[in-house]
């Protein structure tokens, strides 16, 4: 009996001085942990709201993004809807609930995200759509490229491929999406002013690629009676070129698109893609997210006319979302085909020289 008491004794002392160890340990990490949090909500937060990251670019902006504002002191949290507008809608008021100084926004649908923008505008709260408008939303900022430009570029690529008085077909985006119908609308004034008929013209759903190529392979006569197809994305360009090419008329087909993803590039240098537009998503990044710091900051964005722009810096403007006058910004898309895709993709840094030429070696600049 003695020696189980001792037993029990001595296992209590031990308990007591592991209890005392775990109890200070713990304090001190409260402590500690207190003090990250104070740190934390000094800082500027801002909720970033992707529609989905199919489109291989959105990777380049979130991470530019992200980095950008961190240098400003800025804290970023990230969400993706995965293209589903409920669960978009659900993350922009999870960001209220948080209540983040600012929230950036890759909006599905232009138009469906007016009532919860104005949820979070009523807490005071500052909305930026990037690159996407969010239609009669009153939002703080809209920065974007000038996609009517970049259709009229798509349209110009097939001029110079010697086109006029051809065919085309027009495999678009989702018009879910603001920037398609700006897009198509460059295109067809091109189309029509060099007299190329657009044989036919669809709408993929959500962006998805594969829907491109399903169109060329359950469309075997508009195919083959076409000169060439402008594609909405390099996405849908990868799947149109695909099929195309088991039909033996990738490079005979003329294509064009937008984004400049890297086997679009690939696509140039090899001949089954004749151009796509660059978009420096960087400088709209790294701009976006020191426009999100101004307006946490409560600076205002004020209109400014021709030639007060400072530098290499885009003008802001005032632009219709179908309601309100919001501010604007837009960057310059640049056309890139085989003539200067060295300087513009490989000089840039955009993509390696490399990757650009890795089915093509022997056709690499030195």
């Amino acid at each position: 009996m003695d020696i189980k008491k001792k037993i029990m004794r001595l296992f209590a002392a031990v308990s007591v001085v592991v209890m005392f160890s775990l109890c200070s340990g713990c304090s001190s990490q409260s402590v500690e942990t207190l003090e990250e949090n104070e740190q934390s909500e000094e800082k500027i937060q801002i909720g970033m709201c992707f529609d989905s990251f199919v489109i291989e670019r959105w990777q380049r902006d979130r991470d530019v993004f992200v980095s950008t504002a961190k240098e400003l002191g800025a804290e970023v949290n990230v969400q993706n809807a995965n293209g589903d507008v409920e669960e978009q809608i659900r993350q922009i008021e999870y960001f209220i609930e948080k209540k983040m100084d600012v929230i950036v926004i890759i909006c599905i649908d232009s138009d469906s995200l007016k009532d919860v923008v104005k949820k979070a505008q009523d807490e005071g709260i500052k909305i930026i759509a990037y690159d996407r408008l969010i239609r009669d939303a009153d939002v703080d900022l809209y920065i974007s490229f000038d996609n009517e430009q970049v259709g009229t570029m798509m349209g110009e690529a097939l001029v110079r491929e010697g086109l006029a008085g051809g065919k085309v077909l027009m495999i678009g985006g989702p018009l879910a999406d603001n920037n398609v119908p700006l897009v198509e609308s460059g295109f067809r004034k091109i189309m029509k002013k060099y007299n190329i008929e657009v044989i036919d013209s669809i709408h993929v759903d959500g962006w998805k690629p594969e829907l491109g190529a399903s169109y060329v392979y359950e469309h075997p006569y508009m195919v083959d009676q076409a000169d060439a197809i402008m594609c909405g994305n390099d996405s849908v360009a990868t799947q149109v070129v695909h099929a195309l090419s088991e039909k033996r008329l990738a490079g005979k087909t003329v294509v064009v698109g937008q984004d400049a993803d890297l086997e679009a590039c690939q696509r140039i240098v090899e001949g089954t893609q004749v151009m796509t537009v660059y978009k420096p998503v960087e400088k709209l990044a790294q701009t976006a997210a020191e426009y999100a710091i101004a307006l946490a900051e409560g600076k205002e964005i004020i209109p400014e006319t021709a030639g007060e722009a400072d530098g290499e810096s885009q003008p802001v403007v005032m632009l219709d979302d179908g309601t309100y006058q919001v501010p604007y910004v837009g960057l310059e898309p640049i056309a890139v085909d085989k003539a200067n895709i060295n300087e513009v993709i490989i000089g840039s840094g955009f993509h390696l020289k490399e990757d650009v030429y890795l089915n093509v070696p022997d056709q690499m600049p030195n």
